[in-house]
């Protein structure tokens, strides 16, 4: 459910891998569940509709989530899993006119956003890999997934999600190998060392830090400061951008980026993002 300007989005296959909540019917108001936090004011148990879900399956506070307190709804995606399990595994039936669909529904939809997060980043990875070593594998999962997805409820749920995501996981690693390479051999001495894989950065100021070519997979980036970076090679694949300053940073080039972590910085007109991605309306408010 994320607030976004889609004048700034582009067409590319991953077009059926974002979110268009007009033909779900709320699934990830509903079968997920949250806890009252910084992004939640309230609790909600996993399986029950939100309180602010409307008959309509459209969100009755959707324009002023963020002053209610439900920042954590602005920054969710759910990759097209939601449509896809609205419309193509159940047929446009909502769990309210066939209630005891509700438990399948949304085990299906857990999983269908797990694949379809994987298909998102394998997409990226079949742009960025340019041997046939790493093509191949990524060709191969994209068909394996897909063969997956094009299953019923039953067979999707059977699916080894940990085993695909293992062997994703790994092809993703290899492929950032080879595209930061070029950034990372010009820049290995000026790397720091705390620039790594799961590296807590939170609040650091790396303005002054070459980042070009950096692994920063799964690293904590909460409020920190790269205003005016250049972040051309840098994998942030899992990185927590939550409050990042990203004013007038170009990440056009940066590696396994999602909507959702963008959603979840702070940046500006001047942030130049890949074109897979919108800048976020609150950006700009």
């Amino acid at each position: 459910m994320t607030s976004t300007d889609s004048s700034d989005a582009t067409t590319d296959d991953r077009s059926t891998l974002r979110a268009n909540c007009a033909d779900c019917f709320a699934l990830c108001c509903t079968a997920l569940g949250f806890h009252r936090s910084a992004d939640f004011p309230i609790t909600k148990p996993a399986g029950t509709p939100c309180l602010n879900l409307a008959d309509d399956f459209s969100c009755s506070i959707h324009h002023s989530l963020r002053a209610r307190g439900f920042r954590g709804c602005t920054v969710f995606e759910c990759f097209g899993a939601g449509q896809y399990v609205s419309q193509n595994l159940f047929g446009g039936t909502s769990w309210r006119e066939r209630p005891d669909t509700s438990a399948e529904m949304f085990s299906t939809f857990a999983v269908v956003r797990q694949l379809h997060e994987m298909l998102w980043y394998l997409a990226e990875a079949a742009e960025r890999a340019t041997s046939p070593e790493l093509s191949g594998p990524v060709a191969h999962l994209r068909r394996e997934i897909q063969r997956a997805l094009d299953g019923d409820a039953s067979e999707i749920l059977a699916t080894d999600v940990e085993r695909i995501r293992l062997e994703v996981r790994q092809t993703l690693i290899d492929v950032s190998e080879e595209a930061r390479g070029g950034y990372a051999a010009g820049a290995e001495a000026d790397l720091s060392d705390d620039l790594h894989p799961s590296a807590d950065l939170v609040g650091g100021d790396l303005r002054s830090i070459r980042l070009c070519g950096a692994d920063l997979r799964g690293a904590y980036l909460i409020a920190a400061d790269l205003r005016r970076g250049d972040l051309a090679g840098v994998d942030l694949l899992g990185a927590d951008l939550r409050d990042a300053r990203l004013e007038g940073a170009d990440l056009s080039s940066a590696l396994f980026l999602t909507q959702s972590q963008v959603d979840a910085a702070q940046g500006d007109e001047t942030t130049i993002l890949p074109a897979a991605l919108s800048r976020p309306r609150h950006w700009l408010a």
